[in-house]
C-alpha cells in the first residue's frame, strides 16, 4: 500500500509540474510582426525583440520604440481582429492561423487571412464577413 501511495504521489507531482511549466509559455503575436506598422507604414514589418510589450497573453514585437509606445497606449486600436486568426475562417465559423503577409484594414481595424484565396473570398462581401466573424468569434475563440 505504501508503494502504491508513493507511486501515486510521484505521478501527481509530475503532472502538476508539467501543467505549471506549460502555462508559463507565451505566444508571439502575429508571427512577430509589428501590428502598428500596418497602420503607419502600410505594410507588414517584422518587429524586433528589443521593442516588445506583453499584452493579452502574448508578447508583441515592434519595429520601433515609437510603435511599441503607440500600442501600449491603446492596444485594441492596433491589435488584429480575431486575435490574428484568419478573418475569413472566423466568418465561416472556424479558426485558422493567419498569415501576417495577407491582411487588410477596414474601418481602422486590422484583419489577417490565412492565404490569398481567403483574402479574395473575404473581399467579395466584407461587411457580411465582418458581421459573421464577429458573431462566430464569441463561440470559436475559446477553442
Amino acid at each position: 500500500m505504501k508503494k502504491l501511495l508513493m507511486a501515486t504521489a510521484f505521478l501527481l507531482a509530475g503532472a502538476v509540474s508539467s501543467v505549471a511549466h506549460a502555462t508559463n509559455q507565451l505566444a508571439t503575436a502575429i508571427g512577430g510582426y509589428d501590428t502598428v506598422a500596418y497602420f503607419t507604414a502600410g505594410e507588414p514589418t517584422q518587429g524586433r525583440a528589443k521593442f516588445h510589450h506583453f499584452w493579452n497573453g502574448a508578447v508583441w514585437y515592434f519595429a520601433s520604440e515609437e510603435n511599441r509606445d503607440k500600442f501600449k497606449a491603446n492596444p485594441s486600436a492596433y491589435a488584429p481582429q480575431y486575435d490574428g486568426y484568419c478573418a475569413w475562417a472566423a466568418s465561416q465559423n472556424y479558426k485558422r492561423p493567419g498569415d501576417p503577409q495577407v491582411w487588410q484594414i477596414v474601418d481602422n481595424k486590422l484583419y489577417i487571412k490565412v492565404h490569398e484565396g481567403a483574402q479574395k473570398k473575404w473581399r467579395a462581401d466584407i461587411p457580411n464577413h465582418i458581421s459573421q466573424g464577429d458573431d462566430n468569434w464569441v463561440r470559436i475563440a475559446p477553442y
